[in-house]
C-alpha cells in the first residue's frame, strides 16, 4: 500500500490525501488514501478522486471482506474500453458473478464497477504493474480534465516545467 502511495505521489500534479485521526475527515476515512490532480496541492472541492485505498468495509461496500489486518483495496476509474479490455464487460451491463475478496486480481469495483471504477484487494506481484499503470492512465485524464476546464498550461508545476 505505502508503495502505490509513494508512486501516485511522484506523479506531477498529484495529491494524496490520507485521512488521520484528528483532521477534517470522518473516523470511516482514517487510514485510507484518496488521489487527485491538484497542481496547487489544495484538494479539489468539486472533483471526484481518480483513485483510492480503502483499509475497511463500509456500509453497502463489504464484498471485498477488507476488516480483517492486512486486507485493502485499491480503486481506479478507467475508460470504457480499458474496463472491457480488463473485465470482458461493459460498465454498465455487468453480469458476471465474482468473487470480490479474491486478492491479486483486477476486478470490477463490487460497488461503482458500473461507474467505470475497477479495483484490487492487495495488488501482488500479479496486478501491481497493472495497477501502477491504470493510476497513471488516471492521472493523466485527471490533468487533461483539468486543463480543458482551466486552460493549457494551467497545470503546470515547478517540477514540470
Amino acid at each position: 500500500m505505502e508503495q502505490i502511495i509513494a508512486t501516485v505521489r511522484g506523479f506531477d500534479g498529484a495529491l494524496v490525501v490520507v485521512p488521520a485521526p484528528g483532521g477534517d475527515f470522518p473516523e470511516a476515512a482514517w487510514g485510507d488514501a484518496f488521489f487527485y490532480y491538484a497542481p496547487d496541492g489544495r484538494m479539489p472541492r468539486s472533483v471526484q478522486p481518480y483513485g483510492t485505498i480503502v483499509t475497511k468495509d463500509q456500509p453497502g461496500d463489504d464484498a471485498s471482506d477488507l476488516d480483517p489486518p492486512g486486507r485493502w483495496r485499491v480503486n481506479v476509474h478507467v475508460d470504457r474500453a480499458t474496463f472491457r479490455e480488463l473485465t470482458g464487460e461493459e460498465p454498465r451491463a455487468l453480469g458476471r458473478r465474482r468473487d470480490y475478496a479474491a486478492a491479486d486480481r483486477v476486478l470490477p469495483h463490487p460497488v461503482y464497477g458500473a461507474l467505470g471504477w475497477i479495483c484490487v484487494v492487495n495488488p501482488g506481484a500479479r496486478t501491481a504493474g497493472t495497477v501502477v499503470r491504470l493510476l497513471r492512465d488516471a492521472h493523466d485524464a485527471a490533468r487533461a480534465r483539468f486543463e480543458r476546464r482551466h486552460g493549457p498550461g494551467a497545470g503546470e508545476t515547478p517540477r514540470s516545467r
